[in-house]
């Protein structure tokens, strides 16, 4: 077995370990272990080469954190440019936080709850101690190379600016700043682990998800508005409801050592920078055990099955499917949907940023004019924002936990793949992305008026032609035909430039607002290439 360099440098920590009552080298197995088959999951875009050519094993993580360490140059301007370290240092780690727990959420979520550890290890003479370092210590591995591949560009830059003191406080706060967010994380499952248990909790899980994707966002909006911008300069303006916003504890150090100012606002933030993470670790240690039972619930398949039959989703099925082979393949991807718990998990958090997108552009905007201003504007068009969520999702749709069932395609007698991928991007439409756009749209109405009604049906008629755009993703595969662990983070760009197609809907939209009867025109010509595209996209995504 490979021995990595990563182990090699936590040999330098064995006495600590060992004095803690860990069993280091049965944790160290462990972990070469869990690397090892880390290393097995290769992204799909490289599936191919790897088949080709006969290279060793990688690990498709450490070769994504390209798109990190790309991110990251663009946070050397907000550490470089000026000393307004509160300003600058909030929404520096505010950018960490976001990134980091976002992650949390979709990648490491199954590390967290993973009750395979138990079965596998807690039947040999193994310490629970040690089972728990050991998973400990594996998620603590990746988030510091994420956190890496994020920092260190805006690290060098910020050291080279303002001298070692700077480096040193930014380890520091970052090193407490992920010990904050994975305890953090454990102790929300943990309380929803507590008085939940079976399929119901892993519903209620994927919830939180959500919630927590939304509080992120909104709590960096929260950041930016707690300074004033006055004559080119900003002020920092202490007040008590900043107490309960973690960047900016983290960048009252700096204004305290570098930017030598000292008030008690100040001293407070930066105890707590110190104080919150270490007390979360200690009461995290205690909540261990408790959290390792509680964990088993999720093996549990409590109570009745749950799948009841639903008579309008089977109306609806048959309102929208033309066929009678395309309904039985909604029927099947609803299904799968609503029974895949790591789609939902990965999929989910994007839902709730989705919800908050639109409105913080439209935050920004008050708070530069005025509500009334905000009203008699074209922001309705920034309904268009909730389609951020529609790249990601139909990615995502090629993967399943029981993708050795795809064999039933092969076997099934199917006439033409055609329905399959309709279907499932049909139920896509109908699951995901409608409720969300329904709600946005009441919200939209009560602000703007039923005079936006007409835009709101272009920007559905719009998402489903972007919906189709978007599921060349799935060409050369099959809905649910592959592993999610070939899912880490392939298609990257892919996605990105996916994003790009949000702007020019908008641009057309904008225009056609300033022709007369310029949105209904627009509104039929977008039907019918819409309609076009999707009888024609399904026809030649796949050659069976």
């Amino acid at each position: 077995m490979k021995d990595f360099r990563t182990l090699k440098i936590l040999d330098l920590f064995r006495r600590a370990f060992e004095r803690s009552g860990i069993d280091y080298p049965v944790m160290r197995k462990i972990l070469a272990v869990k690397l090892t088959m880390d290393g097995r999951r290769t992204p799909t875009i490289f599936n191919q080469q790897a088949k080709k050519k006969n290279k060793p094993e990688e690990n498709g993580f450490i070769k994504s954190l390209g798109m990190y360490a790309l991110l990251s140059v663009m946070l050397i301007p907000l550490v470089v440019f000026g000393k307004y370290y509160m300003y600058q240092m909030s929404i520096f780690f505010g950018v960490i936080m976001f990134l980091v727990m976002t992650s949390m959420i979709s990648d490491f979520s199954n590390v967290l709850l993973d009750i395979r550890d138990k079965g596998i290890l807690g039947t040999k003479p193994i310490g629970k101690k040690t089972i728990t370092a050991a998973k400990t210590v594996h998620i603590a591995i990746y988030l510091f190379f994420l956190t890496a591949a994020i920092a260190t560009a805006p690290l060098i830059a910020g050291t080279v600016r303002h001298g070692i003191l700077f480096l040193l406080l930014t380890l520091a706060g970052l090193i407490l700043i992920n010990l904050f967010i994975v305890v953090l994380t454990s102790i929300i499952y943990y309380f929803i682990l507590r008085f939940f248990d079976g399929e119901k909790l892993k519903d209620i899980i994927n919830y939180v998800q959500i919630g927590l994707s939304i509080s992120i966002a909104v709590g960096y909006q929260v950041v930016v508005r707690a300074f004033n911008f006055v004559d080119m300069n900003i002020t920092f303006t202490p007040s008590w409801w900043q107490f309960f916003v973690p960047p900016i504890w983290f960048a009252a150090p700096y204004e305290l050592i570098l930017g030598q100012q000292s008030s008690l606002y100040l001293i407070a933030f930066s105890l707590l920078a110190v104080l919150i993470p270490l007390l979360s670790i200690i009461i995290y240690s205690r909540m261990m055990p408790s959290f390792e039972s509680n964990l088993q619930k999720l093996a549990n398949q409590s109570g009745e099955s749950k799948r009841k039959e639903r008579k309008w989703k089977n109306w609806l099925a048959g309102v929208i499917c033309r066929s009678k082979e395309e309904r039985l393949f909604f029927r099947f991807a609803d299904n799968m949907m609503r029974n895949e718990r790591e789609f939902r998990l990965k999929v989910y958090p994007a839902l709730g940023m989705a919800l908050v997108f639109p409105f913080i552009f439209m935050f920004n905007e008050i708070q530069m004019n005025s509500y009334a201003n905000l009203i008699s504007s074209k922001w309705y068009l920034a309904i268009y924002f909730c389609s951020v969520m529609i790249p990601n999702a139909v990615a995502m749709l090629r993967y399943s936990g029981k993708y050795k069932g795809a064999w039933i395609y092969q076997t099934a007698p199917i006439r033409e793949l055609a329905s399959l991928y309709s279907a499932v991007l049909k139920v896509f439409i109908v699951n995901l992305f409608f409720p969300i756009f329904f709600i946005l749209s009441v919200i939209f109405v009560g602000m703007f008026g039923f005079k936006i009604i007409p835009d709101l049906l272009v920007v559905l008629i719009a998402s489903i032609l972007y919906t189709v755009v978007c599921s060349l993703f799935l060409k050369g595969t099959l809905p649910f035909s592959e592993s999610f662990e070939d899912a880490a983070q392939s298609g990257g760009l892919k996605i990105f430039l996916a994003l790009l197609l949000v702007g020019v809907f908008i641009g057309l939209h904008f225009v056609v607002t300033f022709i007369p009867f310029g949105v209904i025109i627009y509104l039929f010509l977008l039907l019918a290439v819409t309609v076009f595209a999707w009888r024609k996209a399904y026809k030649t995504i796949w050659n069976f």
